[in-house]
Formats: C-alpha cells, structure tokens, sequence
C-alpha cells in the first residue's frame, strides 16, 4: 500500500518561520522519523520511506500555496495513489492554537491551499490534517498574520505541537483515518 501526506507551505527562506508553513515543518519531522532525505524533484521535495510496511511518499510542494493542487495531483497518478491514502496537512485560522483536527473531507475553509486542490482533484474527499495557528489578528490582517512568524510563546510549544501533528499523520498511515481521530483530534 502506497501513501502520499502533502505538507502545505510556500518556499523560500522568506517564509521558512511562518504560520502559514506548518505543513512544511510537519513533513520535516516525518521524513526525519522515516529517516528519508528529501530531494528536489517535480513539483517540489519528496521524502520516501517505509511505515510499519507501508510505503510513504512526504511531499512539500514548491508550487506556492496557491497551487499546492497541481504537485499532489501529478504525485497521486505517477504513484497511482487513491485518495484515500492521501493526506493533506495545513494551518487553521478557525482553531485554537496547537489544536488538531483530522477531517476525512469537507471545504476549504476559506484556505488557498485547500481550494486549490479541491479544484484540481475534482473532489473534497480527502482527509486533511488541521493544524491550530488560532486568528489573533485585527480585521485586515489575515494575510500578515498567516505569513507572519510565531510569537516567542508559541515557537516554545511548536516542537511537541510538531511531534504530535507527525505521530498523527504515521497513525493515519497505519491505523487509519477513524482511530486516528478518535486518537488524536483535539489533543
């Protein structure tokens, strides 16, 4: 069984610290528990590795946000990878801070990102991987906030915060989409 887990984010050093690259941070940390180098490939970095048996292909596009849809598209058919097997990690304005939510489908939000893959893919059936930066922001400041950095608080708690995003995601891979969460949404 193959998997594809699609860390959202945008590249470039500019935005290496930002809310809005968690997904990045997050495929970070499950190519290192793969212990899988990334490579520069098509349509951004890929990690392969082997998860309890199952092959796991860790992608951070290099597309930019707003067209994160094209990569996991041409990555899910050169795979042959169904949709269910794909996961998508992302930043959510909507939680608290830290906070995870697994869905199996639902919209984007509101999320460039994620609206960029429900109109490639024909399809909001895939499960995505939420992560809390919370909306701490005074109207009109969504942008800057969201391509802003952590603050000092925050960067304290990101590292358990990341651990927790990427155990979820290997349990997506290995227990599925229901006990995972069951395991793990909200903690």
């Amino acid at each position: 069984m193959k998997y594809l887990i699609v860390g959202l984010g945008n590249k470039g050093d500019e935005y290496k610290e930002t809310r809005h690259n968690i997904g990045f941070k997050v495929a970070d940390k499950i190519a290192e528990e793969l212990e899988a180098p990334f490579n520069s490939t098509n349509f951004g970095w890929l990690a392969e590795g082997k998860y309890k048996g199952r092959k796991v292909f860790v992608l951070k596009p290099d597309t930019y946000m707003n067209l994160s849809g094209n990569a996991l598209k041409f990555w899910a058919q050169k795979e042959n990878i169904p949709m269910e097997n794909i996961l998508v990690i992302t930043d959510d304005l909507a939680l608290p801070f830290g906070t995870l939510r697994m869905k199996m489908k639902g919209g984007h939000g509101g999320h460039n990102g994620l609206r960029n893959i429900e109109e490639v893919m024909k399809t909001q059936q895939y499960t995505r991987l939420r992560f809390g930066i919370s909306a701490e922001f005074k109207e009109g400041q969504q942008v800057d906030y969201v391509l802003g950095t952590w603050t000092e608080e925050e960067k304290e708690k990101l590292p358990e915060r990341i651990l927790k995003l990427a155990k979820a995601s290997l349990s997506f891979v290995f227990a599925g989409v229901q006990n995972t969460m069951t395991g793990f949404n909200g903690k």
